[in-house]
């Protein structure tokens, strides 16, 4: 394992609750910044090892950072505006 793969993360937050995050998409776009960096790469393969962890892909452009990858819905909702 590892072929392929630029950087590896791992997410805890027990302060919050959060034992392990699986897979946390939101870190990664702080995250591929930092590598694309150091890596002088603007494409980068990301693993965030966990028991359910996983692969991202990651594209940076001049003021985003593009992820792609296989997801899990795991909360589904609607957020309705008070009038």
């Amino acid at each position: 394992g590892g072929e392929g793969i630029d950087f590896v993360s791992r997410f805890f937050a027990p302060g919050i609750g959060v034992n392990e995050d699986p897979v946390t998409g939101s870190a990664h776009t702080a995250l591929a910044p930092f590598w694309a960096d150091r890596l002088k790469r603007t494409e980068l393969t990301a693993y965030q090892a966990s028991r359910r962890g996983g692969t991202l892909r990651l594209r940076l452009t001049e003021d985003k950072v593009f992820l792609s990858g296989h997801a899990v819905t795991v909360v589904s909702g609607l957020f309705h505006a008070r009038p």
